[in-house]
């Protein structure tokens, strides 16, 4: 059977696509050309209908017939380990289940953001892309639960993913410690090859064979992008991540 090794789960706006185009140079590891393929975020096809701005083309894209998801990893050359980066795996809890259910024995690795920082990323991102009507950060996250209860996909999240507390404390009752490494965005923003050595002796490939970790070049219908929140939007903002911040100091992050 063809299927990954390892995950790159996310999150999302933490330098996963960094990350994962640093990794297919590794003569050891194969990562498909298709990023994000979504496998494990349904049981079965995605909707077709409904969600916000944009979800219905980015449903179109889910790789969901296990067939289609095994002929990404074809390609691999003998020994090669086999990995994929979707970044909404560590959000979604079901998708741990099924993780663990087709591939128990996988190495996960977690790239954790501030946040708010992480927030405000994901929700000027959406904003550029002219997905996202509310100009106003603070707004747009406290239309999640409104936003979420009518099927927006995960991306409009903004709160909810940066709870990842949460989402490791379900993906520890599921996954050994030891399966699982995570990372810091800012290791990753300012020390990348170091932290992409640290990827590779995780996985248990030979280090000191990535030179660099190319920045992921933001799509090109992106635009408008903003330095990060200010201090009053991100002291706004902490409230709704305080309690889960403590929980994921049980995890050393």
């Amino acid at each position: 059977m063809a299927l990954p090794d390892f995950l790159l789960v996310g999150a999302a706006k933490c330098g996963t696509s960094a990350l994962h185009n640093a990794l297919q140079k590794h003569p050891q590891l194969y990562l498909p050309e298709v990023k994000e393929p979504k496998f494990f975020l349904t049981d079965g096809p995605p909707p077709s209908a409904g969600g916000g701005p944009g979800d219905v083309a980015t449903w179109g894209e889910h790789v969901w017939r296990r067939a289609d998801y095994e002929a990404l990893f074809d390609p691999a050359p003998p020994g090669a380990l086999r990995g994929e980066g979707t970044v909404f795996y560590l959000y979604d809890t079901d998708a741990h289940q099924r993780i663990h259910d087709l591939v128990p024995e996988a190495k996960l690795v977690a790239v954790l953001r501030d946040p708010v920082e992480r927030a405000h990323s994901n929700w000027s991102h959406l904003r550029g892309a002219g997905l996202e009507p509310e100009a106003d950060f603070l707004t747009a996250c406290g239309l999640e639960d409104e936003r979420r209860a009518a099927g927006w996909a995960h991306f409009w999240h903004y709160v909810a993913q940066g709870r990842y507390g949460e989402q490791l404390e379900h993906l520890f009752s599921l996954f050994a410690r030891d399966q699982v490494l995570l990372l810091r965005y800012e290791d990753l923003s300012d020390d990348p090859v170091t932290t992409a050595d640290r990827v590779c002796a995780f996985l248990g490939v030979e280090t000191g064979l990535i030179a660099e970790v190319p920045r992921h070049h933001v799509r090109p219908d992106v635009t408008g992008r903003t330095s990060g929140p200010t201090p009053a939007e991100r002291a706004a903002a902490l409230p709704w991540f305080a309690d889960d911040t403590a929980r994921l100091g049980a995890f050393g992050s």
